[in-house]
């Protein structure tokens, strides 16, 4: 600790702020008091002097207070007005006019706006004037026109408006596992949306001012951002033009979603946010022109150390680019002093700098990526490397190779964390595509952007180069992404899995750094004493020289490796398989607004998935402006993640009641990204995109379709059994053609499936006429068929609570202890109908209401059920 002080105060720092963030002033106090226990066993045990445990627990507790207080700070300044929305419920608004200053870029996105504005006064119909509220809105506004567009386009940051329509407060997550965009909003101290309708409803009352501002500054920033974007777009076709935004400049908006999903199962996201590999190339670049142009070395650095946060700024400025930025001007003045220290050094100086500025850059996924990976590369790239063959020739691609697989390596606990999907041949795509990208496509594509300043067909000429590198990368990119095979999924592990993870890897850096110094007597003797060694941290350590020769393990370095990799092997099968001996079942029914989806995990791990949500569209003929670039699908949006988060590698049943979208658009997803092996449905047709879409990407996928008819039953494993109540006749069998049927609800396919002998009906959209004919056919049934089947434990209530369904006989058959109704919050159906609900009240049925409480999820043992809290 001595040798390193401000590295360790660094790392105190983090804990403080981590401990604050996660366990709030308990936890805290409980850390300072571990960390001064620590402290103490240091500076006894001679670790650390007295100066160095006393200044790291200071940090640690400053960096605690620090998050505490601006917890604190972080309120909204309408107390009230939240506490009353909280008692409302979800649907909760109010109608609002503010003013004050626009502090983010304006998103333009179809008939979408969006932006940040900092409100000076706040005024709520029925309430009196907030003054001075400094209250930060998120504003979002749907257009009327597509010539509103255009209006949009205008505003900028720093610009002073006034905005009319409702306040709400966003959502928080109602599925177990969700995203929850209430606390995200929070992390950037925002805690209303203000809803309007029309480019009317702002209004600019100043433009953006001429002094500096920081917001004016800003908006500055973004419309020079915003020429060059369309620079670089004029220089290439419309397939390749969002993607060199995001390489060059961190524009995200105008990437094609579905390619970005391609580098996104590859893990090659990292290559579209501009990072630390960013700006290493743009000082690179830059300090090469400054060196034809002959400037002394001093120059030099103090030029870049003003050209990296221009730079940092025109990349968008994200935590992973800030990090990158600080550790580069750091660094710069370092050298410039003449005192240039280690990357430990610089990367610690810049956590402590940013954490300082925004304590909560910590709760941001590209921080933690780029400062942990980054510190897995400065301590695990020289001992792997010096762990690798000595090549006399193309040893560079050693280097690289201990890069990628040390990148690789520290992220993965991360990823799986946060994506919960790990593509078996993303270390082939990261070590092919990673430095042909970085440093051909992206120079490249720099070098047009500034020579399209001053030679535009000379530009459009070096452009045509990487447009036929893109072309090959792309190619590249989606064969391997459809290799399905080679993709996993890993449910989200608990956070002591993710520091074991990092923890054990740190470990193996340190072994194979001591298998380098336990090398043979005739290298140790080229080398001399220990204390002559290369340090860990030095810049030429990475290869080793023909005087080292390859180690051979002693037994204690063999036993050492051995449990290194019967720890690693038995954390990677917890992650893959945390509840392989849990034999309780789970069924859920999520939360997809207004419409259906159920995930059952059976007591042997089996997952069953009815339905799957999906939003109707509305858009008429000419209204194509309103389409957004990656608009919000209840499939790959909510769906696709709860699965993944949840460990569902497979779904061995889908069940799809019925053709109607809002029970099947978000299962187009569910069959492109997680593998299904049969699907069952009503065997008729719906003339719809969604129904023909549903098919053909169930043919595709290979997935076997049957149409089961009343009476069928399947022996999913010994403690779960489907029964199939309806419809009473397969409309496909033999050589029958399948039926089209545009109205879908009266053959919705009903099933039961009975856990542990407790039953859980899902009935789809039927209403009282076939309910009373199920009702009729299960009645004309044997008594001991029928006492299999009810009483119901859970009933799915049918069609969303709808008036005309749940009907009083259909109650007084199955006797239903608890209910639930899958319904939207701001739905326009009026479901569920108040005639409905009190039919339910009348029966005693315990309900659950997506719309109100969310996920309702349930345990199913032998001895009973239990509802299961989000």
């Amino acid at each position: 600790m001595n040798r390193r002080p401000l590295v360790w105060f660094a790392a105190s720092f983090v804990a403080g702020s981590a401990a604050a963030a996660g366990l709030g002033a308990r936890g805290a106090a409980f850390a300072a008091g571990a960390a001064a226990l620590l402290a103490i066993a240091a500076v006894i045990g001679r670790q650390a002097s007295r100066g160095v445990a006393i200044a790291c627990l200071v940090g640690l507790c400053l960096a605690a207070g620090e998050r505490l207080w601006a917890d604190a700070r972080n309120v909204t300044a309408l107390p009230a007005l939240a506490a009353a929305a909280e008692a409302e419920g979800p649907r909760a608004a109010y109608a609002a006019d503010a003013l004050g200053t626009i502090v983010s870029a304006v998103e333009v996105d179809g008939d979408r706006v969006q932006f940040h504005m900092e409100a000076s006064a706040i005024h709520v119909a029925g309430q009196p004037p907030l003054r001075k509220a400094g209250e930060r809105l998120l504003v979002q506004l749907r257009l009327s026109a597509q010539p509103e567009q255009e209006a949009a386009a205008a505003w900028q940051r720093g610009d002073q408006v006034r905005v009319a329509g409702e306040l709400a407060r966003p959502a928080e997550a109602t599925n177990r596992g969700g995203f929850d965009y209430r606390r995200y909003l929070r992390s950037q101290g925002v805690h209303w949306l203000l809803k309007g309708k029309g480019a009317a409803a702002v209004t600019i009352t100043a433009p953006a001012a001429d002094s500096i501002s920081a917001a004016a500054l800003l908006g500055r920033v973004d419309a020079a951002r915003a020429w060059l974007g369309a620079r670089l777009a004029a220089l290439y076709p419309e397939d390749q033009a969002g993607y060199m935004q995001g390489l060059i400049l961190g524009i995200r908006e105008d990437l094609d979603p579905e390619q970005f999903n391609r580098f996104a199962r590859l893990g090659l996201t990292h290559i579209l946010a501009i990072s630390g590999l960013h700006v290493a190339v743009f000082m690179y670049a830059f300090g090469g022109l400054l060196k034809l142009a002959r400037l002394p070395r001093e120059r030099i650095l103090t030029v870049l150390m003003a050209a990296v946060p221009l730079y940092v700024l025109l990349a968008g400025a994200s935590p992973s680019v800030l990090r990158a930025g600080v550790m580069a001007v750091l660094g710069l003045v370092a050298a410039r002093m003449g005192k240039l220290k280690d990357g430990l050094h610089l990367l610690s100086a810049a956590a402590v700098a940013l954490l300082i500025v925004n304590p909560y850059y910590l709760d941001s996924v590209s921080f933690q990526l780029s400062f942990i990976v980054t510190l897995g590369l400065i301590l695990g790239v020289p001992p792997v490397r010096r762990a690798l063959p000595v090549w006399r020739k193309g040893g560079w691609l050693l280097d690289l190779a201990a890069v990628t697989v040390v990148a690789q390596l520290v992220s993965f606990p991360i990823t799986l964390y946060y994506f919960n999907q790990f593509h078996l041949l993303s270390l082939l795509a990261n070590f092919i595509l990673v430095p042909f990208i970085s440093f051909i496509v992206m120079p490249i594509g720099a070098a047009a952007l500034v020579l399209s300043f001053l030679w535009e067909d000379g530009a459009a000429a070096v452009a045509k180069l990487s447009v036929y590198a893109n072309d090959w990368s792309f190619a590249l990119v989606n064969e391997l992404a459809k290799l399905d095979s080679f993709r996993t999924i890993w449910g989200t592990p608990p956070l002591w899995w993710v520091g074991g993870c990092l923890l054990l890897l740190l470990s193996l850096f340190r072994l194979l750094d001591n298998w380098r110094a336990g090398r043979g007597d005739s290298a140790a003797s080229d080398r001399g004493s220990p204390e002559d060694t290369v340090p860990l941290d030095a810049p030429d350590a990475y290869g080793a020289s023909a005087a080292n020769p390859p180690f051979k393990p002693t037994k204690r370095s063999a036993l050492q490796a051995v449990i290194h990799a019967v720890v690693g092997t038995s954390l990677l099968m917890y992650a893959y398989m945390p509840d392989a001996f849990d034999r309780t079942a789970t069924v859920s029914f999520l939360d997809v607004g207004q419409g259906d989806a159920a995930l059952i995990r059976t007591p042997t791990g089996k997952h069953i998935l009815i339905d799957g949500g999906g939003a109707i569209s509305f858009l008429k003929p000419g209204e194509e402006w309103r389409l957004r670039s990656d608009p919000f699908e209840v499939g790959s949006k909510v769906v696709v993640p709860l699965l993944m988060k949840r460990g569902v590698h497979q779904i061995d049943l889908l069940i799809v009641s019925h053709l109607d979208s809002d029970h099947i658009k978000g299962l187009i997803a569910v069959i492109e990204n997680i593998p299904v092996k049969q699907l069952w449905w009503n065997g008729t047709m719906k003339d719809s995109d969604d129904a023909a879409q549903l098919m053909t990407a169930a043919l595709k996928a290979g997935v076997t379709l049957y149409a089961p008819k009343a009476g069928d039953t399947a022996q999913v494993d010994k403690a779960t059994k489907l029964n199939v109540l309806w419809p009473a006749k397969s409309n496909v069998g033999g050589n029958e053609k399948v039926e089209l049927l545009d109205d879908q609800n009266e053959s919705s396919l009903v099933v039961s499936a009975a856990i542990y002998g407790h039953t859980f009906l899902f009935p789809g959209d039927i209403s009282s006429g076939t309910e009373k004919a199920i009702v009729k056919q299960e009645r004309a049934k044997s008594p001991e068929a029928a006492a299999a089947l009810a009483p119901v434990s859970v009933l799915k209530v049918a069609h969303h609570g709808s008036r005309h369904s749940t009907s009083d006989e259909w109650l007084a058959y199955w006797k239903p202890a608890a209910g639930v109704i899958s319904v939207s919050a701001t739905n326009t159906y009026g479901h569920p109908h108040p005639d409905t609900l009190h039919r339910l009240e009348a029966e005693a049925v315990r309900l659950w209401r997506t719309d109100l409480h969310g996920e309702a999820s349930f345990l199913v043992k032998p001895s009973g059920i239990l509802s299961r809290p989000k």
